[in-house]
């Protein structure tokens, strides 16, 4: 027998690994806008130039308009809006304590239908209330309706229930180390969600005991630092939808400690709550960014792109040392790759961190400001969020038009077992499907929606710090740059086509 040379190995190695890794994804359904390959109207180039090009229009306007903002800007720790809120409305005490019961009980049936309903998790009530109804559509009402999860948070409703039987229960053990932590405990537990969403292959009980691992590390944190700093600092869920929140025309008020607990509403012009603060601590930068990094992740990590960049790039690098030491080479690429995959996702945030941080450090060089660079990326860091959250959307609203209708059925019969509590087990979900010239251009709208805002939020930032309209719009140069990069390089990533061809629903509803 003719021995097989090593470059012909290292290829069919390759080949194998793909196929491999392709074969190992579920197949329920598809994460990403296009079902099928998909041909642009016109040559991508065409949209990012164009795209690119209305986002400097808008700077150029913005800077010439800038001394007629929607909003006065007072003070580098505030803003007045132009109509300060004049109305507002009171939700009475006993409509939010239904409410917050609901959450609760919501929750405990998400649990429950995991652990013992039906394995199929189309029909299964926790995958698609978890993953569709919550994830994607609770953040995107949050968007709107302001800090809803605040006052719904059904593990904060269970730490109060706690409290009433055994009131020293959630007083604090230890002092939470603000100063040097800040909100690395939500950044961490983000990260692993978004690992489990694109890699846990997660079923109707894997998601049921992920609940009851987040439910426990929850109560023991607000044990150990008190409810007020866990639900701060340690609850991503909290930490993640707050800051969605700041963009919704309404503030929700909470009543003060110790009376009867009413919430009140009130309307401010849509995302003035971005510039009524600042990222009080490096970690909170950092969680914004991974809300950006982690959503071009998953646009990219199964695309042609991105596998032929690792086995035509990376992986020849290693083959040798694969191949020479085991004797089992296709399983050791194999886990080679999902864990290339693994620390590529928590990376992420990192490469767009340095570059945050190369553009402004540009900006502060053009201005000769004496802010340093960790300031200025705090003061900067809630402009990004309109684009994070526009990624959010583009990426992953079609699932909500498609599995979301399924949820009236569930709720009917959440354990599939054949119940019909509100008469509409029988109802047809029918997918909203929308044309894929639809979705396109109503993702490149939404994208370049996102970066004129954040540019517009950016240079009102920049009009507080430098205290003078030139050295802003010269301080927004890089910045600019850089929204011009993320514009085209969003873009670009959802024009890619996936090299598996299908992704589960339930590792990548995030």
């Amino acid at each position: 027998m003719t021995p097989i040379q090593p470059e012909v190995l290292t290829m069919r190695l390759k080949r194998f690994c793909i196929l491999a890794a392709s074969a190992a994804m579920p197949l329920p359904a598809l994460a990403h806008s296009f079902a099928a390959p998909y041909t642009l109207p016109v040559p991508f180039a065409l949209y990012a130039w164009g795209a690119c090009a209305a986002l400097v229009l808008s700077f150029v306007i913005i800077g010439l308009m800038a001394r007629l903002p929607f909003m006065h800007v007072t003070s580098v720790s505030g803003i007045t809006p132009a109509k300060s809120a004049t109305s507002s409305w009171l939700m009475p005490g006993a409509l939010l304590a239904a409410l917050r019961m609901a959450g609760v009980l919501l929750l405990a049936l998400c649990i429950a239908t995991g652990l013992f309903g039906t394995r199929n998790p189309f029909a299964n009530f926790n995958m698609t209330f978890f993953w569709i109804v919550f994830v994607l559509g609770f953040s995107y009402l949050v968007a709107l309706c302001g800090d809803l999860y605040g006052v719904l948070n059904p593990w904060r409703t269970l730490c109060d229930w706690i409290e009433r039987l055994l009131p020293s229960a959630f007083r604090a053990r230890l002092r939470y180390p603000a100063a040097l932590l800040g909100y690395y405990p939500a950044l961490a537990l983000y990260m692993a969600f978004i690992w489990l969403e694109l890699f846990g292959h997660t079923t109707p009980r894997s998601l049921s005991i992920a609940l009851l691992l987040y439910t426990a590390i929850g109560l023991l944190g607000a044990a150990l630092f008190g409810k007020e700093a866990w639900f701060r600092y340690g609850d991503f869920l909290a930490v993640f939808l707050r800051l969605i929140a700041m963009m919704a025309p309404v503030r929700l008020l909470h009543g003060e400690p110790g009376t009867s607990p009413t919430i009140r509403m009130q309307w401010r012009m849509p995302f003035t709550g971005l510039l009524e603060q600042e990222a009080e601590h490096v970690s909170l930068a950092v969680f914004v960014l991974f809300m950006l990094s982690s959503t071009a992740y998953d646009g990219m990590h199964e695309s042609q792109p991105w596998s032929e960049f690792f086995w035509a790039g990376i992986y020849p690098l290693i083959a040798p040392i694969i191949t020479a030491g085991s004797k089992q080479p296709f399983a050791v690429a194999a886990r080679v790759f999902h864990h290339w995959q693994s620390l590529a996702l928590f990376l992420s945030p990192m490469l767009y961190l340095l570059c945050y941080l190369v553009f402004l450090k540009l900006a502060r060089m053009l201005t000769a400001s004496t802010e340093t660079v960790r300031r200025l990326a705090l003061r900067f860091a809630f402009s990004l969020v309109p684009i994070a959250f526009v990624y959010h959307v583009t990426h992953y609203y079609t699932l909500l038009l498609s599995q979301g209708p399924a949820f009236f059925r569930q709720i009917s019969d959440p354990f599939g077992l054949g119940w019909n509590l509100f008469g509409t087990a029988g109802y047809a979900a029918q997918p909203i499907l929308l044309d894929a010239n639809v979705i396109w251009h109503t993702q490149v709208g939404l994208i370049l929606i996102g970066h004129v805002v954040s540019v517009y939020l950016a240079h009102i930032e920049a009009m507080r710090t430098f205290r003078s309209a030139y050295r802003a719009a010269l301080s927004q140069l890089p910045m600019l740059l850089l929204m011009v990069g993320l514009t085209a390089a969003g873009l670009w990533i959802l024009s890619l086509p996936i090299a598996s061809g299908q992704v589960a629903l339930p590792t990548a509803a995030s």
